[in-house]
C-alpha cells in the first residue's frame, strides 16, 4: 500500500482536489498581480518640461510646441515662448507637465523620476529580482524544514510587507529596500503551492485541469493588474490594495493539508495518515483502517531502504560528461529564457499605445500560447517546440529592432502591436516549454533541487532586465537586438539536448548519463520512423513518472 494507492482510495480527483485547484488559481492570480505591480507603479506618462506660459495650454498645444525636438522633447527646457518661436534653455528641467494615462499617477511621476533620474525606478526593480533570488533559496530551505504550508504563508506575508511598505516610500532608498523585501516572495509565493497541488492530484487532472487553472488565472491576473491601477488612480492606493490580497493566503492554513510525502520524509507517518484521512473525509470516501496500517508498514520499510542507499546530491550531476553537458545546457537555456520572458512582458511602454491596454492584450495571449504549446509538443516533441518558439521569437525581435530603427515608422502603434503580441506569445511559449523540457531532462532523484537551482539562476539574471529595458531610452533597438541574439544562441545550444517525448525519462544519475545516447543534434520526434518508435522502451509522461518515483523518493523543493 504505497502513497499512490492510498491516495487513490482517499480520492485523487475529488472535492478536495478541486478545492486546492481553486486555491492554486487564487495564488496564481495574486502572484501575477504581485509580479506585474512593480512594473505598473513605474509607468512613465507622457511629459514635457514645465514653463509658466504652458500652464493654461492644452496637451495638444504643448505637444505641438515640443514636436520639433523629437525624442528630446520630454527633457528639453524652454527659456522663452513667443508664438511658434521658442528658445531652448541650457538648464536642466526641474519640473514637468504630465499627461496621465487614464488618470493614473505612478511613482515616477510623483517623484519626478524621469529624464536623467529615470534610472532610479530601475534600481528598485532590479533589487526586486535580487530579493527573488535570495527568497527562492531561503524559502526553499524552509519548505524542507518547516513544511510547505507554513512556508507558503510566510512567503506571501513577506510579499504583503514589502508591497505595503513600498506604498509609504518617500525616497529612493526606502523604495529600493521595500522592493527588495517584496521580491523575496516573487517565486516562492507560488512555487510551494504548485508542489502541494501536484502531490495530491491524479495524472489526468494534472494534464487538463491544472493547465486550464493556471492559464485562466494568469490571464485574469494580467487584466486585473492593469485596470485595478486605473481604478485606484494612484500608485500608493493601488499597491496597498495589491498587498491586502496577499493577506488572505494566511487562511490556507485551515484548509490546505501539509504535504503527506514531506511528512513521510520527516519520519512522521502518523501525521501523513492524519492528512490523508482528512482528504478521504472531505471527498466522502470510506477507507478501511487496515489500508492505513498497510501504508504505515510500507513507510517503515521504505525508510529502512532509503537509509541503506546513498543519497544523490545535486552536484553529482556534474561528475559524468554527458549528464554534466545536459545539466549545464539546461541551466543556460532556462536562465536566458527567463531573462527574455521578463524583459518582453515588462516592456510595454513606448509603443504609441497605452501601457494598460498593452498589458491587457499581453494577458489575453497567455491561454492561446498554452493551447498552441500543448498541440506542438504533442505533435512535434519537446525539443522541436522549444527551438521553433525561440527561433520565431528571435526573428520577431529582429523585426522589432528594424521597426524601431526606421524613423518613418515611429508612432505606428498598429505595426508595433502586430510585432509585440506575437513576441509576447512566443516568450510565454519559450518560458513554459523550457520549464517542462528542463524538468524532464533532469533525473528524478535530483529533479526538484535541479529545478530550484535553475529558478535561482533565472532570478539572478533577471537583475539585468530593468536595465535592458532602460537601454531603449538611449538606443530604441538595443533591447530587441540583444534578445534576438540571446534567443538564437539558446536555440543553437538546445540542439545539443536529446528529445524527451515518448521516452522513458531518466530516474537515476546513471539513467541521465545514458539518456539520449546515439541521438544527433537534428534528432526530432516528428522525424522518427515507425521502426524507431517500436524500439522505444515503455514510456511514461513526467506526471506518471513522478507518481512511480514517489514510491522511492518524495518530491522535494
Amino acid at each position: 500500500m504505497d502513497f499512490d494507492k492510498i491516495l487513490a482510495k482517499c480520492g485523487d480527483s475529488g472535492r478536495y482536489q478541486y478545492l486546492i485547484l481553486g486555491l492554486l488559481g487564487y495564488i496564481a492570480f495574486t502572484s501575477t498581480l504581485h509580479y506585474y505591480s512593480q512594473n505598473i507603479i513605474s509607468f512613465v506618462p507622457e511629459h514635457w518640461c514645465h514653463h509658466p506660459l504652458l500652464e493654461n495650454r492644452s496637451y495638444a498645444q504643448i505637444e505641438a510646441i515640443y514636436k520639433p525636438f523629437g525624442k528630446l522633447a520630454s527633457c528639453t527646457r524652454l527659456d522663452a515662448i513667443e508664438g511658434d518661436n521658442v528658445t531652448v534653455s541650457s538648464e536642466r528641467c526641474a519640473k514637468w507637465i504630465y499627461k496621465y494615462d487614464y488618470g493614473f499617477r505612478s511613482i515616477n511621476a510623483e517623484m519626478n523620476w524621469v529624464c536623467d533620474d529615470a534610472y532610479k525606478a530601475r534600481i528598485g526593480q532590479s533589487l526586486f529580482f535580487v530579493g527573488s533570488l535570495l527568497g527562492t533559496l531561503t524559502f526553499g530551505l524552509l519548505g524542507d524544514r518547516l513544511g510547505r504550508v507554513p512556508t507558503l504563508i510566510l512567503a506571501n506575508q513577506c510579499g504583503f510587507i514589502g508591497d505595503f511598505c513600498t506604498s509609504y516610500a518617500a525616497n529612493l532608498t526606502q523604495f529600493a529596500v521595500c522592493r527588495f523585501i517584496s521580491g523575496w516572495s516573487a517565486d516562492a509565493n507560488f512555487y510551494l503551492m504548485f508542489i502541494l497541488v501536484l502531490e495530491y492530484l491524479s495524472p489526468r487532472m494534472r494534464n487538463i485541469h491544472f493547465n486550464i487553472t493556471l492559464g485562466v488565472s494568469n490571464c485574469l491576473g494580467s487584466l486585473a493588474a492593469s485596470w485595478l491601477a486605473v481604478l485606484a488612480g494612484n500608485w500608493r492606493i493601488y499597491l496597498t490594495f495589491m498587498s491586502l490580497s496577499l493577506l488572505a493566503v494566511a487562511l490556507f492554513y485551515f484548509v490546505v493539508q501539509e504535504s503527506a510525502q514531506w511528512l513521510i520524509t520527516r519520519n512522521d507517518a502518523d501525521s501523513a495518515i492524519a492528512r490523508l484521512k482528512y482528504i478521504a473525509h472531505f471527498n466522502g470516501r470510506q477507507v478501511p483502517a487496515a489500508d492505513f496500517d498497510a501504508f504505515r508498514s510500507h513507510c517503515a520499510e521504505k525508510r529502512q531502504h532509503v537509509e541503506q542507499q546513498p543519497t544523490a546530491r545535486l552536484l553529482d550531476i556534474l561528475r559524468t560528461p554527458r549528464l554534466r553537458r545536459t545539466a549545464l545546457i539546461v541551466g543556460f537555456m532556462f536562465m536566458l529564457n527567463v531573462l527574455v520572458f521578463n524583459t518582453i512582458t515588462r516592456n510595454v511602454e513606448g509603443l504609441g499605445l497605452s501601457p494598460f491596454v498593452v498589458f491587457s492584450l499581453f494577458g489575453l495571449v497567455i491561454p492561446i500560447a498554452g493551447v498552441l504549446q500543448a498541440h506542438m509538443q504533442t505533435r512535434l516533441g519537446r525539443k522541436a517546440t522549444v527551438i521553433l518558439a525561440m527561433l520565431a521569437t528571435g526573428l520577431l525581435c529582429c523585426a522589432m529592432a528594424v521597426a524601431l530603427s526606421v524613423e518613418q515608422w515611429q508612432g505606428q502603434f498598429v505595426l508595433f502591436l502586430a510585432l509585440t503580441l506575437p513576441m509576447r506569445l512566443g516568450s510565454s511559449m519559450c518560458y513554459t516549454c523550457a520549464s517542462l523540457y528542463s524538468s524532464e531532462l533532469i533525473p528524478t532523484c535530483v529533479r526538484s533541487r535541479g529545478l530550484a537551482a535553475a529558478h535561482v539562476a533565472g532570478a539572478g539574471i533577471s537583475f539585468l532586465s530593468p536595465y535592458l529595458i532602460h537601454m531603449g531610452v538611449k538606443f530604441a533597438a538595443g533591447p530587441s537586438l540583444i534578445l534576438a541574439v540571446v534567443l538564437m544562441v539558446c536555440a543553437l545550444a538546445t540542439l545539443r539536448l536529446p528529445e524527451t517525448l515518448n521516452r522513458q525519462l531518466p530516474i537515476t544519475l546513471a539513467d541521465g548519463e545514458a539518456f539520449g545516447r546515439g541521438e544527433s543534434m537534428l534528432s526530432f520526434e516528428c522525424w522518427r520512423r515507425p521502426a524507431d518508435e517500436e524500439e522505444t522502451k515503455s514510456t511514461h509522461s513526467i506526471e506518471e513518472l513522478e507518481l512511480m518515483q514517489s514510491k522511492t523518493k518524495p518530491l522535494e523543493t
